[in-house]
């Protein structure tokens, strides 16, 4: 038969009879409870509902059952409304404890209708021998010395009197001027404990209560402890200090002062286990409030035992255990807290129902010592409004019924710290800090309560802080020191020695790019040492920093990336605004007749140069203007496959685990942010120079290298390439053909190339019998003068009144002046100018590592071979994406690192560092495409 709940056979059949039922109604049902159904009905679990009792009857006290009004007795009862009931005679009105009989009773009855005795008198309703009496007997309990006899708490029988009223007055009795208290008696004399303040200060809500618990149980824990030593009695006293927060004060007489009192006083009982703050009788609740006893207690002795993280002696478990205490002092049992469930959220009638008593705890670490005896460490507690203690509760009231305020123990935090420089994974004794809430009763139902736990490991940051610090200040200074260099260069390139507003700006410039570089190599740097020193150790020897600890590191990231993104943005600006011109070297061959218009008459000419040469260094150049060493699409999938596929993204997890696959099943630690970083980042850096190696010892050796092609392309189009990246330095690619021209057909353009490949021709470069075709070219002022009085025209702003006809179209002056820029540059070139001639020398080494020239350009420009660089002929690349891969790959790997540290996901990274690599890809080949149209007269729309 299936069950509601509890069958999957049911689905079925719930699904076939579904359609016939009211739609309205269904299977719905008032919800009701048995607090809802007065004092004349009962619940009835069967239906889950109020049902009402019989005539006579009331609930009762359990709410599930009917049970006879006052003065009638029960006959039968089956439980629920199955329960007859029948009225007592006048003369035996009332009724037994167990309802079934009624009685005569000698003294009265009670609200329930039940017989009643006096104080110390006990109600007997049958003989010895079960016989139900016609009568009751309240029989008083004999209190003389032969008996020392008392009524107990339920009246029932009498017992042994407690023994302080036998020590006191040698009775059952507790007369003035001895002092009865807690149910307990004691005799009034000198030292007595101070009489106890019984209210509890609810700072939290504003609120004092007496606490019902504290008036009937604190004077007497306070006496009984300082006069017998009652463990439970001082345990109790402790518990109540615990309850009023360890509010220790030496002018209150409230729990806290109580015990003070009482430990100030019992100095000469000795010690416990050699431990100065545990009083023998006494919990220990103080470690002292000498100055610097804080730090002591935390740093001065190791924890005696060591931690591995690998290895067959793999350690790395803390097993904590408590020692439990009822509200009373009464031990309860040595608890290990492992395991178990964390709610983050709490309602107030569960916290009632589960602890409807307060438990109090002492905690102790457990390890083995050397002869493999089990130990116990004692375990500090904070309050965080107080002092250091040693015991705490997990949920306090007034034990009122109800309590009108509870307090929570609702933030409980385990700091282990690591011993500085060790290197056997030693700890110092754990903190446990707790916070306290406290909720004042309204509806329990509704009322909830946040509470938290957590575990934080940290060790002494200090020495790591003052490192970074130092290599941030050295760093720093060298990259001032740099950047001036920079800027010093710049203006001997510009051609410029005044210091002006410009100056500094650019200055501003190289220092942003430098500084970057700085915080990227100090963060990489962080991340990859605590990614691999963490993970990789066996016994404990670092730990990695809190989340609040890392704000500096994540601040030298943010950094890190406004600076180089001001780097690249200038950087880009910079290329977008160069001075490019193609010279063409081409000359006529032969002339034509050509038909003057208005004349009626044909004159020879100069056969035209065919421009198509142009164009197509023109495209090429377009082309390679954002190549790069790397393939940006290849990068991003391969750092985001081994982050996600492979599980190097495992590794960002703030446990010591090198691990890459983790089970489902287990705990997942939170993610650290460094590690994040350093994971992250060492893949971007290990797979770019994979991808730079393969690119220049595979790839452009064997496929293809385009900007090698493009310098030999320019020699077989016989055109140079003239560019200016400042005002008086640029580059020169030499590709005037050897052959003397090259716009020719087929057959002759494979002869030529045959006679060079087997050197019947005089080599490419641009001095005799060599083959140097690239250079770093530094002109005079002189110079570049000339070349803006040409270039003015050639841009269209203005032009030279002996360049330009009034009849002629922009068209025709363009073309002039472009004719004219191609006929001074060649003949620049070919050092037909003397007053502005030029000479080509080698760099000195330092000039190159500086990258500035010491050499001004003052009567005569200067080409730098670009043969004998580094760059194997490729400096142009200078004023390409090409030659600036670092900045690039450094600016990709911050913006994929700052998406991630925000968004915390590694594929949205991913995809916004490719979407803004292809947007300013874009925007360089568009914008680069405009400025080339416009530098060398190529139309634009040729370039495709």
């Amino acid at each position: 038969m299936a069950t509601r709940g509890r069958g999957a056979a049911a689905v079925a059949l719930l699904m076939a009879v579904s359609a016939a039922l009211p739609p309205a109604r269904g299977f719905s049902v008032p919800l009701q409870r048995p607090s809802d159904c007065g004092a004349d009905r009962y619940f009835d679990s069967s239906r889950l509902a109020c049902a009402p009792c019989g005539t006579h009857q009331r609930q009762s006290a359990g709410g599930s059952s009917c049970v006879c009004e006052p003065g009638y007795r029960m006959v039968s009862s089956n439980g629920g409304f199955s329960v007859t009931c029948e009225k007592c005679p006048e003369n035996m009105s009332g009724v037994t404890q167990d309802g079934w009989n009624c009685i005569t009773c000698p003294k009265g009855l009670t609200s329930k209708g039940n017989c009643k005795c006096l104080n110390n008198e006990i109600l007997v309703e049958r003989s010895i021998g079960g016989v139900l009496l016609n009568e009751a007997l309240c029989i008083h309990c004999n209190g003389s010395e032969q008996s020392f006899s008392a009524s107990d708490a339920s009246g029932s029988r009498c017992i042994r009197c407690e023994k302080t009223f036998i020590q006191v007055s040698n009775s059952c009795d507790c007369n003035s001027p001895n002092i009865l208290t807690g149910g307990l008696c004691f005799l009034a004399r000198e030292g007595l404990p101070p009489k106890g303040v019984a209210v509890v200060r609810f700072a939290q809500l504003g609120i004092t209560l007496t606490s019902a618990w504290f008036l009937k149980n604190l004077q007497s824990s306070a006496f009984a402890c300082w006069l017998y030593s009652n463990l439970t009695a001082c345990q109790a006293l402790g518990n109540m200090c615990v309850m009023n927060m360890n509010s220790l004060s030496s002018s209150s007489t409230d729990a806290c002062g109580l015990f003070q009192y009482i430990f100030v006083s019992t100095a000469r009982v000795g010690i416990i286990h050699s431990i100065p703050y545990w009083r023998h009788n006494l919990p220990w609740l103080y470690y002292g409030d000498q100055p610097g006893l804080a730090s002591q207690v935390l740093e001065k002795d190791h924890f005696p035992t060591t931690f591995t993280f690998k290895g067959t002696d793999k350690d790395v478990k803390l097993k904590f255990i408590a020692a439990s205490f009822d509200a009373a002092g009464n031990f309860l049992k040595w608890q290990s807290l492992e395991g178990g469930i964390l709610q983050c959220k709490i309602s107030v009638s569960k916290i009632l129902l589960d602890f409807a008593n307060p438990v109090f705890y002492d905690l102790f670490l457990e390890y083995n010592g050397d002869n493999g005896q089990q130990h116990l460490w004692a375990v500090p507690v904070l309050n965080l409004n107080l002092q250091y203690n040693e015991k705490f509760v997990n949920q306090d009231n007034d034990l009122g019924k109800p309590p009108r305020v509870i307090r929570i123990a609702s933030e409980i935090t385990i700091s282990i710290r690591l011993v500085s420089h060790t290197q056997r994974g030693t700890i110092y004794p754990p903190l446990i800090t707790v916070a306290y809430t406290d909720v004042l009763i309204q509806n329990p139902e509704t009322q909830n309560v946040m509470v938290s736990f957590a575990v934080s490991y940290e060790m002494n940051q200090t020495e790591a802080q003052i490192q970074t610090d130092i290599a941030l200040g050295v760093l720093g200074g060298l990259a001032v020191l740099w950047s001036l260099l920079k800027t010093a260069g710049w203006k001997r390139r510009t051609g410029s020695s005044i210091i002006d507003l410009q100056t500094v700006f650019k200055f501003l410039f190289f220092y942003a790019g430098d500084l970057a570089n700085v915080f990227f190599i100090i963060t990489l740097g962080t991340g990859i040492y605590w990614l691999v020193f963490f993970k990789a150790q066996q016994f404990v020897s670092v730990l990695l920093p809190l989340p609040s600890q890392e704000e500096d590191f994540i601040t030298y990231i943010a950094c890190a990336f406004s600076l180089k993104a001001l780097q690249f943005l200038h950087l880009l600006v910079s290329q977008l605004a160069i001075d490019i011109f193609f010279i063409d070297w081409e000359r006529p061959k032969g002339k034509v007749l050509k038909a003057v218009e208005g004349e009626g008459v044909t004159k020879s000419a100069a056969a035209p140069v065919s421009i198509w040469r142009t164009y197509f260094i023109a495209n090429e150049w377009n082309e390679i203007q954002t190549i790069r060493k790397i393939n940006p699409l290849f990068q991003v999938l391969a750092v985001l496959f081994f982050l996600e596929v492979v599980g190097f993204s495992n590794l960002a997890l703030m446990d010591a685990s090198s691990s890459l696959t983790r089970s489902s099943e287990s705990y997942v630690a939170p993610w650290s942010r460094i590690l994040r970083f350093g994971v992250s980042a060492a893949l971007w850096v290990a797979i770019a120079i994979l991808q730079v190696i393969f690119f220049a010892v595979i790839y452009e050796r064997f496929v293809e290298d385009k900007i090698s092609q493009f310098v030999d392309l320019c020699c077989v189009s016989n055109i140079s390439v003239f560019l200016l990246s400042h005002n008086c330095f640029g580059h020169y690619i030499h590709g005037r053909s050897v052959h003397g021209h090259a716009d020719t057909n087929m057959e002759e353009m494979n002869m030529n190339l045959k006679r060079e490949a087997e050197n019947l021709c005089s080599q490419r470069g641009l001095l005799p019998n060599t083959d140097g075709q690239t250079f770093q070219i530094s002109i005079s002022r002189k110079m570049r003068l000339h070349y803006d009085w040409i270039h003015e025209t050639l841009t269209r702003k203005r032009g030279p009144t002996r360049l330009l006809d009034s009849s002629a179209n922009t068209f025709e002056q363009s073309t002039r002046a472009y004719n004219a820029m191609n006929k001074f540059l060649s003949s620049f070139i070919d050092h037909v100018h003397k007053e502005m001639d030029y000479i080509v020398k080698d760099k000195l080494l330092l000039e190159r590592l500086l990258g500035m020239e010491f050499m001004e350009p003052i009567e005569k420009s200067i080409f730098y071979n670009g043969k004998k660089m580094c760059d194997e002929g490729h400096s142009f690349s200078d004023v390409l994406y090409y030659g600036n891969e670092t900045t690039l790959l450094i600016f990709d790997i911050l913006f994929f690192s700052v998406v991630d540290l925000a968004s915390q996901s590694f594929v949205l990274a991913a995809i916004l560092t490719y979407l803004q690599q292809e947007i300013f890809r874009f925007i360089r080949n568009t914008l680069g495409q405009k400025n080339l149209a416009s530098k060398t007269l190529v139309d634009q729309r040729f370039l495709i």
